[in-house]
């Protein structure tokens, strides 16, 4: 007899992904989804729009006190964003 070596779906399913390209748009919409668990309910009320574009988060916002406040801590909300999708997916947060 043989023993075969056994692969773990999520292992199957990743490499799926990463074959077809698609690893990196899935982990985008993670990222634009866990916007309101990493900034706050009260922060994510006053949040318009949120997508991505070469690696930099754009975010609306419609208060400007609130605007300027998330404008300092830029750098802490892109690497609180990434640490919770798990992986290097922007680089930058754009506060507008």
């Amino acid at each position: 007899m043989f023993r075969r070596k056994e692969i773990p779906v999520n292992d199957i399913v990743l490499q799926i992904l990463r074959q077809q390209g698609l690893e990196t748009p899935l982990l985008q919409r993670r990222l634009i989804a866990l916007w309101e668990d990493v900034v706050g309910p009260v922060v994510a009320r006053y949040t318009k729009e949120k997508y991505i574009k070469n690696q930099t988060l754009v975010v609306k916002v419609s208060n400007a006190a609130l605007r300027a406040d998330l404008t300092m801590f830029r750098s802490q909300l892109c690497d609180k964003l990434n640490a919770a999708v798990g992986a290097r997916i922007i680089s930058e947060v754009r506060i507008i």
